[in-house]
């Protein structure tokens, strides 16, 4: 639908479009035609309008030529439009647009002001050494961050718009000479067919680029830093961006992501890891050790030793519940508290997870509800959970089958469904890469930084559990073996 040249027909298709009073349809002139300046009042910057807009407006003096007002009007960002029907979805989100009587298009200039978080440091992701730069909820700001990481004309950022009410940007980030441009291609094609009303968080677009719809293993990375998400789209993934989050989502997703830590690549290789062995050991623990301590009371009480079967027959006498029934119970109690520290007031909350642990603990332990290894063994399991805080409810479910298998079944059923959850991992893939790689398929120059974290020397190709279009990372450094062997032959010279 073309902009009419008559000003009354191009302002009645506008009013009755955005028939809201928060839009302002302000009359101006200019030279000696008449001109309307359309701009939504609390998201557009009244400072940038007057110098950009209305005192170029007041020096034309007549105006006779589209060529004439390009003089007046100097702003790189401007856009002509020649589509009255695109003109509403531009100015709801925050762009101020001048139709001149006489003339059958219109200038857009995107004035758009609006209050937004200052950058903080993220507390997903603390770190002792290193960055502490996040994301914020605003897109500019994100796409600023990462400029500055990366300094690379093959830096790229495609974006669209998603949600049919809220019309929000989504951005899509990679490095044109190291992304696979068939990911790159597959994900802006699932993009483009995403089909949904509005779009609030980062999160609402991770549900749809998952390839694997009912699994409850994650499929798509997510991060708050923009170092770490430099370094993860430098390692051939394709990043993606939504305005109003300050979590970017990473395509694809390899399960060992979550046992690494931003303080592993700025620590020393031995302590990283140590650190990341500690993570895969704290959630194995959490997720098997209630189950086993169950199945061992119900089927297997000769593996349990002498000494600590005394403790626990003592114990447990009193106890209305079976080992099964009092370690849900147990379990159900640990996460309303969870649950109730997370939603109520940070202070508050603080105070409930707190007190709250340590009276209903000692009083169901002294009333004899529940025994106090059983107390015992949740707790630690809960705690060894929030390792890995990304993992946290996938891994909280599967504690839970792995009780009820255990409860029902003893160790043998765990065992079968720890077989069963290894297989169906193994066989994971999304996007043509595998879930537990570089463990399931073996890919041994990947291990260096898997759990084993190497030193950055040896780092120099990028990980090949990844499809990319450049494996070297580093260079092979000839210039200091050059001079190593200088150095020795003038030394064996000198002797």
């Amino acid at each position: 639908m073309k902009i009419y040249e008559s000003l009354e027909k191009n302002r009645k298709f506008l009013t009755e479009k955005l028939n809201s009073d928060d839009v302002c349809f302000l009359d101006v002139l200019a030279g000696d035609k008449n001109a309307l300046l359309i701009f939504v009042k609390d998201i557009t910057d009244k400072e940038s309008l007057g110098d950009l807009i209305l005192r170029p407006l007041s020096r034309i003096e007549k105006l006779e030529s589209e060529l004439e007002l390009k003089k007046y009007f100097i702003n790189p960002e401007r856009e002509r439009l020649t589509d009255l029907s695109k003109l509403p979805d531009k100015i709801v989100s925050g762009t101020s647009v001048l139709l001149i009587d006489g003339f059958s298009f219109a200038y857009a200039f995107p004035l758009v002001k609006y209050e937004k978080r200052a950058i903080t440091e993220p507390p997903t992701s603390t770190v002792i050494k290193g960055p502490r730069e996040g994301f914020t909820e605003c897109l500019p700001v994100n796409i600023s961050l990462l400029r500055r990481k990366l300094k690379t004309p093959d830096l790229r950022f495609e974006t669209l718009e998603i949600g049919e009410y809220s019309k929000t940007t989504v951005c899509l980030c990679y490095v044109k000479n190291i992304a696979d441009k068939n990911l790159v291609k597959k994900l802006k094609a699932k993009l483009k067919t995403i089909s949904i009303d509005a779009v609030f968080d980062s999160s609402y677009v991770s549900k749809f680029l998952g390839e694997h719809k009912t699994s409850i293993f994650k499929q798509v990375g997510n991060t708050e830093k923009p170092d770490v998400l430099s370094a993860k789209i430098l390692e051939g993934r394709v990043a993606i961006l939504v305005d109003g989050s300050p979590i970017a989502l990473t395509v694809p997703y390899l399960l060992i992501e979550d046992f690494q830590s931003p303080n592993d690549y700025y620590a020393s290789p031995y302590t990283a890891t140590l650190a990341r062995f500690l993570r895969v050991f704290a959630v194995a623990l959490s997720t098997l050790l209630p189950a086993f301590y169950v199945s061992a009371q119900l089927f297997h009480l000769q593996v349990i030793p002498l000494a600590f079967l005394l403790t626990i027959v003592n114990s447990i006498k009193g106890i209305p519940f079976s080992p099964s029934y009092e370690m849900f119970f147990s379990l159900l109690i640990f996460e309303i508290l969870n649950e109730a520290s997370v939603r109520m007031p940070k202070y508050v909350g603080m105070v409930v997870s707190i007190v709250g642990g340590l009276v209903l603990g000692e009083t169901a332990v002294n009333a004899g509800i529940i025994s106090a290894p059983t107390l015992m063994i949740i707790a630690l399991s809960g705690i060894c959970l929030f390792t890995v805080p990304e993992l946290e409810k996938t891994f909280g479910l599967l504690r839970l089958v792995f009780l009820i298998i255990g409860g029902s079944m003893g160790a043998y059923g765990i065992l079968m469904t720890m077989a069963l959850v290894l297989v169906y991992v193994v066989s994971f893939e999304n996007y043509s890469t595998p879930l537990m790689a570089p463990f399931s398929p073996l890919i041994k120059k990947d291990f260096k930084d898997s759990i084993y974290k190497g030193f950055m020397s040896e780092m120099t190709l990028r990980p090949l559990s990844i499809r990319n279009a450049n494996h070297v990372r580093i260079a092979p450094d000839s210039t200091n073996n050059e001079v190593n062997e200088k150095t020795s032959d003038k030394g064996e010279k000198n002797a």
